[in-house]
């Protein structure tokens, strides 16, 4: 990666602005179109802060403009995407020192309870949140990984080659984590 710290953004930018764009230019900018945000949510769930996560996202496109550019291997581009992310979220929680678990705020805030329901069902709501919410504190850290990339719609193979592991051990990771989850969402 010492290679993207010697292009500078802006030297970048005003190449992907020019209208004589290269083919290259203009596959990086459909894959930011179309995996900026999941790479995005991604990166946060590292605990890392919004502006870390927006540098993180620079630098996996940056670095997928270089890989591109040196003529490298076009194959399952979106898992090598995830997986670059996912060393860079994981570095940048490291030089910041947010030496924390994991932040569960993405999932706190996609299982909040409607706004119009009654107070005994916001109540039940609320009691379901907490319960998941820490079951999924005590997973192991890998787990929790292989559970928000299947969040993001990587198949099982893209999230062994992310995350470094043999398809088994994911399929395992994932059957593990979700009877947990239902366990915890039945009671």
């Amino acid at each position: 990666m010492e290679s993207i710290n010697n292009i500078s953004l802006p030297a970048l930018a005003a190449s992907l602005a020019s209208p004589d764009r290269s083919k290259i230019e203009c596959e990086v900018l459909r894959l930011f179109e179309e995996f900026r945000n999941p790479l995005l949510r991604y990166a946060l769930s590292f605990g890392i802060s919004v502006q870390d996560a927006e540098e993180v996202i620079q630098e996996v496109f940056l670095a997928l403009f270089l890989h591109l550019q040196s003529d490298k291997s076009r194959k399952n581009l979106r898992g090598w995407l995830f997986r670059v992310a996912h060393n860079q979220a994981l570095r940048k929680r490291t030089t910041v020192q947010q030496v924390q678990t994991t932040s569960f705020d993405w999932m706190e805030a996609h299982m909040q309870a409607d706004p119009s329901p009654n107070p005994e069902e916001r109540l039940f709501a609320d009691q379901r949140t907490q319960r998941l919410v820490a079951v999924l504190r005590v997973l192991p850290e890998t787990d929790q990984y292989c559970l928000r990339l299947r969040a993001e719609g990587l198949r099982y193979r893209e999230i062994a080659s992310v995350l470094g592991m043999s398809l088994g051990a994911v399929s395992i990771s994932l059957t593990r984590s979700v009877g947990r989850l239902l366990r915890a969402d039945r009671s």
